[in-house]
């Protein structure tokens, strides 16, 4: 398996007052294409901002983070900008659609500007909300606003999709529906998914497990058999 995230004593300290804060504290991982990987912890354990990381969208204290050829710890803010539009899809835990926007219209967002994109139409009928292209979020549950957010940041093609805490903000059965489209694309593409979360059943679905604690690796799992969402004992 090829290595594409490369992560050696990473820190990442924020100062808070008088007070330093360590979100993480010489961290080391490796994730490789195609897997699906689940940082799994308690709030404050540090996985958001190793997501935050991974995704371009902070620079370390410390340490360095590298994705394939691009040394993520010394990039400039222009070439951490061109990362994150080439190569990462993000899902956070609240939607972040344009309100004034269709779905169709938020999706076309990313690929009116990726080099290589499926089309916004074909975007949202693989997460299964096709015949919603013209409506508002206003007009959308929550799940199906998830699902046009994840629509969004696969639309582009991405090498890697970050997900933080995406199921969060909903309901037990759409959780359910949103977990199906990230195994979908991640089976189906080979993209890199990696999904942030406190809930330990969400790891049986995936092919490893990190386990997270006070910024710093506590236990890694490998899974032999990977379970599919509808086979998860919640």
């Amino acid at each position: 398996m090829e290595i594409v995230f490369s992560i050696r004593t990473l820190r990442k300290t924020y100062r808070m007052g008088d007070v330093d804060v360590h979100a993480l504290r010489d961290m080391d991982l490796d994730l490789g294409g195609g897997e699906f990987v689940v940082l799994l912890g308690a709030s404050g354990s540090g996985k958001s901002t190793l997501l935050n990381l991974m995704g371009g969208l902070d620079t370390p204290t410390s340490g360095f983070i590298r994705y394939r050829d691009h040394q993520l710890s010394a990039a400039t803010e222009k070439e951490l900008t061109k990362f994150r539009r080439e190569h990462v899809g993000f899902v956070f835990q609240f939607y972040n659609l344009m309100p004034s926007l269709t779905a169709l219209e938020n999706v076309a967002l990313v690929t009116d500007i990726a080099e290589r994109p499926i089309t916004p139409d074909e975007a949202l009928r693989m997460v299964g909300i096709g015949e919603l292209k013209d409506h508002f979020p206003a007009q959308m549950s929550g799940g199906e606003q998830q699902r046009v957010a994840i629509a969004r940041a696969i639309a582009k093609r991405p090498d890697v999709l970050l997900c933080d805490e995406p199921t969060g903000a909903l309901d037990f059965l759409t959780g359910r529906m949103v977990l199906e489209v990230l195994d979908q694309v991640n089976r189906e593409f080979g993209t890199l998914v990696v999904v942030v979360t406190h809930n330990a059943v969400i790891g049986e679905m995936a092919h490893r497990v990190v386990r997270m604690s006070s910024g710093t690796i506590v236990e890694q799992r490998q899974n032999i058999q990977r379970l599919r969402v509808k086979d998860l004992t919640w």
